[in-house]
């Protein structure tokens, strides 16, 4: 694993945990962490069980005991090190977003097609696709439970950006992170609408901003919880993403609306990913901050009896949930990240493209590209391909 931030930590746990669950085809071997910061990754690799740690990644993709590379590293970094990881016949897995251009995601999507005709398999981490609740809302509308899709309502809301003296860090600066709320979390509500609904958004038009502009720098040497700099520093990133997303009709012709949020100064929302599908014979919800929960609308049954119904999704024949707990019991956040590695692993073994896969996590960057360039440019429309 590449990196040992925030996503380090989620996916340790993944690869931790899920062999200890499931019945993998294949026992994931944790056996390197690296960072540039060698007192900080050797301490990440003891905390998370690591077998060892490194700082030079370009040492360990040529290693013959590495056979999957685990990228948690910020954007600017994705591309050379999957590229590279990709061409040493190592499977690589990438946080999102993919990259933090288009031009550096179609030249990763590339070289996922190039490595896969070796049998050497990518894919990008939107793991919120593996949350049984988000997936149980993608089966029953592909068992045509809400019947036509007429419109979706899709939007990831936090706060965590309120405070204007909270201090400037990578996050913040374009050159390293590629966009703000659009691509960090963004991305999120665009691959699940698309994940949930089988649907593929074919336009945008939309309006990103900044909200503070300018933030204290960190005191060199100091964490984000330590004392900020009197100096400032420009934020060069959107703080929140506005757009409106035209899916494709599989039938042809125009397929339905979408409306779409991404931002960072949503007061009181921590952590809130929303998918709503609105359809001729129903409707479901998935809000990632009620994350066992499903709310279901069955507009077949009598006047009298209709209401979103709330399904509590812990049944052992609800997706993954199997192996788990007792009924009733639930999971969290972190789950996601173990039902990621099993989807991984299990594709790898069996010689299957996973999914999201490079060409998925393309196809996201160039909605991403189209909302920043259709609020640049103050166009009604613009195309993702």
């Amino acid at each position: 694993m590449i990196g040992y931030g925030f996503m380090g930590a989620a996916h340790s746990q993944g690869w931790r945990v899920a062999p200890r669950f499931f019945d993998l085809p294949a026992h994931p071997s944790m056996t390197v962490v690296v960072g540039r910061n060698a007192d900080a990754v050797a301490a990440a690799a003891e905390k998370w069980g690591w077998d060892e740690a490194a700082t030079d990644w370009r040492e360990v993709i040529d290693r013959d005991d590495i056979d999957i590379v685990d990228i948690v590293t910020p954007g600017d970094t994705h591309a050379e090190i999957a590229i590279a990881a990709l061409e040493a016949g190592k499977h690589v897995l990438c946080e999102k977003p993919l990259a933090n251009t288009v031009a550096e995601a179609e030249a990763m999507a590339d070289a996922a097609t190039r490595a896969a005709e070796r049998g050497v398999r990518a894919m990008v981490g939107f793991t919120y696709r593996r949350v049984p609740a988000a997936t149980f809302a993608r089966d029953l509308i592909a068992a045509g439970r809400i019947g036509d899709i007429r419109q979706v309502r899709a939007s990831y809301r936090q706060d965590w950006l309120m405070d204007a003296e909270a201090p400037l860090t990578w996050r913040m600066k374009k050159e390293r992170a590629g966009s703000g709320a659009l691509g960090d979390i963004g991305a999120h509500a665009v691959d699940l609408s698309e994940y949930i609904t089988g649907l593929r958004l074919q336009s945008v038009s939309g309006v990103i901003d900044t909200i503070v502009r300018e933030r204290p720098l960190l005191a060199e040497g100091v964490g984000l919880s330590g004392t900020a700099s009197t100096e400032r520093g420009e934020v060069t990133v959107d703080d929140v993403a506005f757009f409106a997303g035209r899916y494709a009709n599989p039938a042809g012709g125009y397929g339905p609306l979408g409306t779409f949020e991404a931002t960072r100064f949503a007061t009181g929302r921590k952590n809130a990913l929303r998918v709503e599908v609105s359809g001729s014979l129903g409707a479901v919800a998935f809000d990632l901050e009620r994350l066992n929960e499903l709310e279901f609308y069955d507009a077949t049954l009598p006047a009298n009896e209709q209401g979103f119904r709330t399904i509590l999704v812990t049944e052992h024949d609800h997706p993954y949930l199997a192996p788990w707990w007792p009924p009733g019991h639930m999971l969290g956040y972190e789950h996601g990240f173990s039902h990621q590695v099993v989807d991984f692993v299990d594709a790898i073994v069996a010689g299957e493209q996973p999914r999201p896969s490079f060409a998925d996590g393309l196809h996201v960057q160039r909605v991403l590209d189209a909302v920043e360039r259709s609020s640049a440019s103050d166009s009604s429309w613009i195309s993702t391909d």
